[in-house]
């Protein structure tokens, strides 16, 4: 076993789901960050557990052939990114790793699906439409950025590789204005003080930009000028917007929304579609890999014009209006109401009269409609990261759809739900890993799944 505080010598074979590298010393597995499978490293251990132990890098001895530098000020300080010291293709070989072992070992899947090949992204960088900062105050001047690893210590940063370039210069102004007003910043260890979080969105396709400041309470009339003065700067921006979030909670939006100036949302172009996006709907972050990932789901649905597709976990419509032309009918279920709101629109602003949206818990939702007799043929889920609850699966199964296509962002609860699925007349026919987040761990996949005849 190692022992803490000891430096030994080892080489990375492998790369966890949260970018760490993976050695053995001592016949035990060590985790370090910021390493690349080929290095040879100096390790010194920090942290000992039962089974594995946590190590630092000490000193690179032999550098991976996968090293890179993709230039970032904060990178290792900021919890956002885990695989900048690493090319891009190496990055992508490691995420349909993580998918692959995801389906095979933790769904126990005994006859492989077939895997097609990795959606990498044509741009790593710049490419989030929406991000959301922290406000802190650093030597009595209001700072913003994001959360330190495993923290709730943020980093000040104004610029940062992921997000447009325009973001950086709103976020000034913004911090301008608060620090000459004097507008106090919440501190969630004594639950005092006001702004939470800044939080910025952006058509990729439009431009149209959204600006929401979340605070604990309405101080609509303190930033009135904080309005006059970004939409004189620019242009682009179409909607600013109060988001109220009185709680003592890590939840970073309200539910209360107050537009302050221009739209209460801005519009986008996805899969053809115009999209209307609110504070609250969900919309993916990089939207020309969400296009592909959803062109992806219409190849695995194959979809004919007599079927009825249902969408749960639908947000603002974007999967299930992108399939519309091809159906007779799509049901989409989602529990946030603006984004329901959003999708009832959107499917209005774009002249597709075959969809219908509800809003509640999906398998809730979903099992009443299917016993008033709405029996899909191909079933759409696009859960949060936790996955699908087992009253939703069991649900979807009552309904017995031909297909079920599985939009996941963790390929762990992705492969839970999976199996589930294949232990009750499901087969797992094709998983397909998207990138929608160079640079971080996290990863997307889209996996088929098709009812098994008996008889």
């Amino acid at each position: 076993m190692p022992e803490k505080n000891k430096i030994y010598t080892a080489e990375i074979t492998g790369l966890t789901s949260e970018g760490s590298g993976v050695c053995r010393i001592d016949d035990m597995a060590v985790f370090v960050p910021k390493t690349a499978v080929g290095d040879v490293a100096e390790i010194k251990i920090v942290k000992v557990l039962s089974h594995y132990a946590f190590g630092i890098i000490n000193k690179i001895i032999t550098p991976s052939t996968d090293r890179t530098v993709r230039e970032c000020e904060v990178y290792g300080k900021c919890g956002g990114c885990v695989f900048r010291h690493i090319s891009y293709e190496a990055e992508c070989c490691a995420k349909n790793k993580i998918i692959r072992d995801a389906f095979t070992r933790i769904g126990g899947i005994s006859i492989s699906p077939d895997f097609d090949d990795f959606i990498s992204a044509e741009n790593f960088e710049n490419y989030r439409n929406k991000a959301q900062y922290p406000l802190a105050v650093v030597e009595n001047k209001a700072v913003c950025g994001f959360y330190a690893p495993r923290s709730h210590r943020v980093v000040p940063l104004t610029v940062c590789p992921l997000q447009p370039v325009i973001f950086s210069v709103i976020l000034e102004s913004i911090l301008e204005y608060i620090n000459e007003k004097n507008i106090s910043v919440y501190d969630e260890k004594t639950n005092t003080g006001i702004l939470r979080h800044i939080y910025i969105r952006k058509g990729h396709y439009s431009n149209e930009i959204m600006v929401c400041i979340v605070a604990r309470k309405n101080i609509s009339r303190q930033l009135f000028s904080l309005c006059r003065k970004l939409t004189e700067l620019f242009q682009d921006i179409k909607s600013i917007v109060l988001n109220i979030n009185p709680d003592k909670t890590n939840v970073i939006l309200g539910t209360e929304c107050i537009t302050l100036w221009g739209s209460p949302e801005i519009t986008d172009i996805m899969c053809g579609n115009k999209i209307k996006i609110s504070p609250l709907s969900f919309y993916q972050v990089n939207t020309q890999q969400a296009e592909k990932l959803y062109r992806k789901a219409l190849e695995y649905a194959d979809p004919s014009a007599d079927n009825i597709v249902a969408d749960l976990y639908c947000g603002a419509g974007t999967i299930g209006l992108s399939m519309a032309q091809f159906v007779k009918k799509i049901v989409g279920i989602e529990i946030v109401p603006e984004a329901v709101k959003n999708a009832k629109q959107n499917a209005m602003q774009n002249n597709i009269s075959n969809a219908d949206f509800y809003c509640g818990d999906a398998g809730e939702i979903f099992s009443k409609l299917n016993k008033n007799g709405c029996s899909p043929d191909i079933i759409i889920v696009d859960p949060p990261r936790k996955g699908c609850s087992e009253n939703t699966l069991r649900t979807i199964l009552s309904a017995s759809p031909e297909k079920i296509v599985m939009i996941s962002c963790n390929p762990a609860t992705a492969a839970r739900d999976a199996k589930f699925l294949a232990q009750n007349s499901y087969s797992v026919d094709k998983v397909c890993g998207a990138d929608l987040f160079p640079a971080t761990k996290h990863v997307e996949c889209v996996v088929l799944l098709s009812q098994q005849k008996t008889g």
